[in-house]
């Protein structure tokens, strides 16, 4: 009886395609590859857009939302296993309007879906799978999902009728956790506020200590873009107090990373993009080979630093994201000077006017990718583009690239700052494609790239140390207080908010 039940309820939504009409695949003319790819596959994706929310109210069906990434091993095995299916796609095709996002092109809205899928169902990571209304709410969801489990019912194609029948029959009971979902984030974000206390920052750097104490001598996933960022809390502590646990803490990544070579970018546990990795990794052995006098982290800062300068610009076939090229420059034009590499230097600036030709227009901002249709007002673009500039100057003093950063920080008190209540929104608009998306993040923890508002207080950090003018230390204070309250627990994943945190106490 289930399974007539399921062939009915699939005949009887293909015939409702019929009557409005047949989607067809629109990812041939996507702008990134990892979308483009998919303009082969067996169901009918559309892109990110007004379009397919208004497709999807029309039909009355719910919206499957698919984020996936060039890096996630899980998204390569998904979309060969999965959406390579063609009785799979015709069962999607007949229930739902399917949405494809590119990660790293539309960052904005991943990280959105990945909280509600931590809502939802308590899993992080890509790909993310997650069922919408055609509001842009989301009311199920998980990461990777096998094509067929007959067995825990986990498969998609036992899940996808299951969905859509729920979702015609109890709209009701879907609607209210829609707006749970959004309801836990906004209060989540209410009670963020707090007062930056030296204690409280101390316990929570010293939480990262003991997650890498633990870790000696396993190095359980250990090559991850986060825990670059904590060795750089970890050496920051240790340069500061001159505790030597935190130093031996450090040294178990960057030991690990150094003796693991490729191993460590090519396999880490959350398929980060390996040329963030490095450029994390180059920053600390930068730090290390000036703490420690280790040569050996002089060495294999020159090596990365090599590589890193040879991977900076446009791939042949690739896009280029403003937020990734810039902390990848800003990495170089940092580690370079502290082990003598001019070459890799000189390479990095090149890279940073080239980027600024592309994607910077003063008193606008920073676009996310070249070219006409490369999105505007992304959060992270404006800081790590910044960044890269403070890096430069900090290099050779150019006032070209302090004016920038200046600039780049005015459009975020302009454009993204919460006036209410602290810190600064991820977009500058609202998504006009999604209803939902009213509800706009304040990213603020470590993911694949530095949480973007510790990163905006270390950029204001910075301004106020070259030119003297305490406001800039004022609003990264008040930038990291608009998250104090919400903050315990996060251990590694709070590790570049707890840096800026150290340098405004250290000040007081």
């Amino acid at each position: 009886m289930r399974t007539l039940s399921l062939v009915f309820l699939s005949y009887a939504a293909l015939a409702c395609v019929s009557e409005h009409g047949p989607l067809t695949n629109r990812m041939a003319q996507s702008s990134t590859r990892y979308l483009t790819r998919a303009a082969r596959q067996p169901v009918s994706w559309q892109p990110w857009g007004r379009e397919a929310f208004a497709l999807a109210a029309r039909l009355d069906r719910p919206v499957l939302l698919y984020v996936g990434a060039d890096e996630c091993r899980w998204c390569a095995v998904m979309d060969r296993e999965v959406y390579g299916d063609p009785a799979l796609g015709a069962m999607i095709d007949s229930l739902f309007v399917p949405v494809r996002v590119d990660r790293d092109e539309r960052p904005d809205v991943a990280r959105r879906y990945e909280a509600a899928v931590q809502w939802l169902a308590g899993l992080r990571g890509y790909p993310v799978t997650a069922f919408l209304t055609p509001d842009g709410s989301a009311f199920f969801g998980g990461t990777y999902f096998p094509a067929d489990d007959p067995v825990t019912g986990r498969g998609l194609k036992q899940l996808l009728p299951e969905v859509a029948k729920s979702y015609r029959e109890q709209r009701g009971v879907i609607l209210q956790r829609a707006a749970l979902v959004r309801q836990l984030a906004v209060t989540h974000a209410e009670r963020a506020r707090g007062l930056l206390q030296r204690a409280t920052v101390a316990s929570q750097v010293a939480a990262v200590r003991t997650t890498f104490q633990a870790a000696a001598g396993t190095h359980a996933a250990l090559g991850s873009f986060m825990h670059t960022q904590a060795v750089s809390l970890l050496l920051a502590t240790y340069g500061r107090t001159g505790d030597s646990s935190y130093l031996d803490a450090a040294r178990t990544v960057l030991d690990f990373m150094v003796d693991s070579g490729e191993a460590a970018t090519a396999d880490v546990a959350r398929d980060d993009p390996p040329s963030l990795v490095r450029a994390g990794l180059v920053r600390n052995l930068a730090v290390g080979w000036a703490l420690t006098g280790t040569p050996r982290y002089r060495d294999a800062a020159r090596f990365a630093l090599q590589r890193l300068a040879r991977e900076l610009g446009p791939a042949v076939g690739g896009t280029v994201f403003a937020d990734r090229e810039a902390y990848v420059i800003g990495s170089v034009l940092e580690a370079a000077p502290a082990v003598g590499d001019s070459a890799a230097a000189r390479r990095a600036l090149g890279a940073l006017d080239a980027l600024l030709r592309r994607a910077y227009a003063r008193r606008r901002g920073v676009r996310h990718t070249s070219g006409g249709a490369g999105v505007y007002g992304l959060l992270q673009d404006q800081v790590q583009l910044a960044g890269a500039c403070l890096a430069a100057y900090g290099y050779n003093g150019r006032r070209r690239y302090l004016d920038i950063a200046q600039d780049l920080v005015e459009v975020l008190d302009r454009d993204f700052a919460d006036s209410i209540g602290g810190g600064y929104f991820d977009a500058v608009l609202t998504d006009p494609a999604a209803p939902a998306l009213p509800d706009r993040a304040k990213p603020v923890l470590d993911d694949l790239l530095p949480g973007a508002n510790a990163w905006a207080a270390r950029v204001l950090l910075q301004l106020a140390e070259a030119t003297g003018d305490a406001r800039y230390r004022r609003r990264a204070e008040a930038t990291l207080e608009a998250f104090a309250g919400a903050l315990a627990g996060e251990g590694v994943r709070a590790s570049s908010y707890l840096l800026a945190a150290q340098h405004v106490l250290a000040a007081r």
